[in-house]
Parts: structure tokens; C-alpha cells; sequence
């Protein structure tokens, strides 16, 4: 069974985490980079029944050895994992000028398991993936790294955007007054607790931090074995294994 231990920061939250692309409106398939609509990075957490689903705004995982800073927010929140399955599914629209639309279903890049822990005045979210087992290209391109660790931050909604910059106000998260609070006069605030992103539309900031979680943070990561028997992807987000299978198995885009 997969576990994940640390010897300095304190662990708020471990738990299963996923990564997965969608190919752009109207594409069955995706085969690079300017292909992808969106980039999804989806945490379930081990102590609750919730499955939370990020959307990264520049469809790649910022370099942990650059230190880039990307946008991401919370997308959706599902306590039933049927309404989240539907969600990745394929599905189809109606638009007034273009007729009937086709939105392909999501693929995976990666599986694996996750803590958010505690390091001085912030918060890292640090993962080591179970599959796909070696580097493949849609990894390589969305720079989804074997493991990797990120100072993750939530922004205060009561703050004022750069412009051009952020949700607009109808969609961004309305926090209870505990966590509200918690920004005081701050701009961002480090995830402690991780109750911030139980909240769609909560605004995060990701930082590249570090690759070396282990000599970094302290923490400790025993994964498990995965393959595509036994992986998650197909018994629980119930995609389908004609598109996911290459992508998660192999790393190719598909």
C-alpha cells in the first residue's frame, strides 16, 4: 500500500493525484502541445471522499528547477466520483454558429501519489508518479517531471487582480469567514490548511521549487507498483482504455 512519511515538514494532507490533458474542441486526438484545450491536475485525498479538479493556466507544469510561477485554479469539486467521471468523459454541445461540437474525453499523463506539506512560512504540494513507468513525450512536453515539488499558494479573493488577470468576480471562491480571515492583509496565503481547495475557484499560485523532494522537504515517498491492471485511472476515473491506455502506459500522446 502506498504511504508517505516525512522526517522534517510537517504533512497536512497525502493522497492520490493524477494528471490529465484534453485535447482541444473539435480533435479526437492530441499530439502535441498545441493540441491541448486544458491540463488537469486532480487530487483525491486519502482521508476524505472528494475529488478535487485543477485547471493549470499554461497547459504545462511549471520547471521545478527554474522556479517558474503559474496560474491554476480549483475547477470543480465532486463528491460523487459518478458526476467527476462524467465530467472527463467525452461530451458534446450545440453553438449557434458552429452546429454541434465535439469535446473528447481526457487523457491521462501521469498517476501517482501526493502530500501538501508544511515548510516554514509556505506550503509545497510534492508527487512522485506510479505510472507511466518511463518518461514519454506528453510528459516531456507538459512537463510533468517523475516527481517534483512546488510552493502552492491560494490568492485572497478580496484583493485586486493585475489586469487582465484572474477569474472575474462571479466565479471566484467565496471562502468561510475561518479562512477568509486566515489572509488577514495578505495577498496569498500558503494552504494550511488544505480546506482552501475544497472551494471552486480558488486561485493558486504554483512555483517551481525542487525535484529532490526527499533532501528538500524531508518527505518519504513509498508508491506503489501500478500497472494497468490495478491503476486508478481505468477502476476509478473510469476513462476509457482505448485513449488512455498509451498516454498513461507508455507516455504518447493520444
Amino acid at each position: 500500500m502506498a504511504q508517505v512519511k516525512s522526517h522534517e515538514s510537517p504533512l497536512l494532507e497525502r493522497g492520490d493525484i493524477f494528471f490529465l490533458y484534453r485535447p482541444r474542441v473539435g480533435l479526437d486526438e492530441a499530439h502535441g502541445l498545441e493540441d491541448v484545450e486544458r491540463l488537469y491536475i486532480l487530487l483525491r485525498p486519502w482521508q476524505a471522499q472528494e475529488y478535487r479538479l485543477l485547471i493549470v493556466g499554461r497547459k504545462k507544469l511549471p520547471d521545478p528547477n527554474e522556479h517558474n510561477r503559474f496560474w491554476a485554479f480549483v475547477w470543480r469539486v465532486f463528491k460523487d466520483r459518478e458526476a467527476l467521471n462524467a465530467e472527463l468523459g467525452e461530451r458534446q454541445y450545440t453553438t449557434r454558429t458552429r452546429g454541434v461540437r465535439h469535446v473528447a474525453a481526457a487523457r491521462p499523463a501521469g498517476e501517482g501519489i501526493y502530500a501538501i506539506a508544511r515548510h516554514h512560512d509556505h506550503t509545497h504540494l510534492a508527487y512522485v508518479l506510479e505510472l507511466p513507468q518511463h518518461e514519454g513525450p506528453a510528459e516531456r512536453e507538459l512537463n510533468i517531471k517523475r516527481k517534483a515539488s512546488y510552493v502552492i499558494a491560494v490568492k485572497n479573493p478580496q484583493s485586486a487582480d493585475p489586469p487582465a488577470a484572474g477569474l472575474d468576480p462571479d466565479h471566484e471562491a467565496r471562502f468561510p469567514k475561518k479562512l477568509q480571515e486566515a489572509f488577514g492583509a495578505r495577498r496569498f496565503s500558503p494552504i494550511d490548511p488544505p480546506d482552501f481547495l475544497d472551494y471552486e475557484g480558488a486561485e493558486l499560485m504554483l512555483i517551481g521549487a525542487t525535484g529532490d523532494v526527499e533532501r528538500e522537504l524531508g518527505i518519504e515517498f513509498k508508491a506503489d507498483a501500478e500497472t494497468e491492471h490495478s491503476a486508478d485511472v481505468f477502476r476509478v476515473l473510469k476513462l476509457p482504455r482505448d485513449v488512455a491506455r498509451e498516454p498513461l502506459c507508455r507516455g504518447q500522446w493520444k
